[in-house]
């Protein structure tokens, strides 16, 4: 089988990271994973607190706007398929550096224009 980036396998995480973000070059994409993930996060803590049908939504809103975001905007395969825990860390890592401000320096070491 040959290696495509959508196939490959990492040796560490931190190579993955930098293959996560070069999956999410566009700003757009990413702006749509934060969405999902802000009412995943929502869905969350509202099924805990007061519905726990909530979490039945969870992984359809998180998801939901993350493929869309690749299939619209991207036009890639999201990575969740062939490197699915890895993934899921990746995405709330991004959010969280978007969130706190320091997701630059991360997009730049990706040779990504920070836009």
């Amino acid at each position: 089988m040959v290696d495509t980036p959508e196939t490959k396998r990492f040796a560490t995480y931190a190579d993955f990271w930098l293959f996560y973000l070069r999956e999410h070059a566009k700003p757009a994409t990413r702006a749509l994973h934060y969405v999902g993930s802000a009412l995943a996060i929502s869905l969350l803590v509202y099924g805990v607190v007061a519905d726990a049908w909530a979490l039945v939504a969870m992984p359809f809103a998180g998801y939901g706007f993350a493929w869309a975001a690749h299939v619209a905007v991207e036009h890639n395969r999201p990575a969740t398929f062939v490197h699915p825990w890895w993934s899921f860390v990746s995405d709330f890592r991004m959010f969280g550096l978007f969130v706190s401000g320091r997701l630059g320096p991360h997009l730049k070491k990706a040779g990504l224009t920070i836009q």
